[in-house]
């Protein structure tokens, strides 16, 4: 992401949380939930790639280890990628959890 797109998105948070009644560490934790909830949304998009690459002919690829850890490595790729900005699903995540909390609350 371009450096005015980063700051842009820094300048929204800051503007959400400056609104909020919610403590830091309930922002926090809605911010935490959300980037989880992209990593996982993300590796279960990634995960039908993975299933149709046929690495049984490779000479690094394939068998029963390969299979076994595949599913996690997915998931910490999903993961790798919304803790390094993403595609911006957390960030639509992270406002409705806020706006719901508030809601909550009042």
């Amino acid at each position: 992401m371009s450096s005015a797109i980063l700051s842009a998105l820094a300048n929204n948070q800051q503007a959400l949380t400056s609104q909020s009644n919610l403590t830091p560490a309930q922002l926090e934790q809605a911010r935490k939930a959300a980037v989880d909830f992209e990593g996982v949304t993300i590796g279960e998009m990634l995960q039908p790639m993975f299933d149709t690459v046929d690495l049984s002919d490779s000479m690094f690829g394939g068998g029963a280890g390969e299979k076994q850890f595949r599913d996690l490595q997915v998931q910490e790729m999903g993961k790798q990628i919304a803790n390094n900005g993403g595609l911006g699903i957390a960030n639509t995540v992270y406002r409705q959890l806020l706006a719901m909390q508030e809601q909550a609350q009042s």
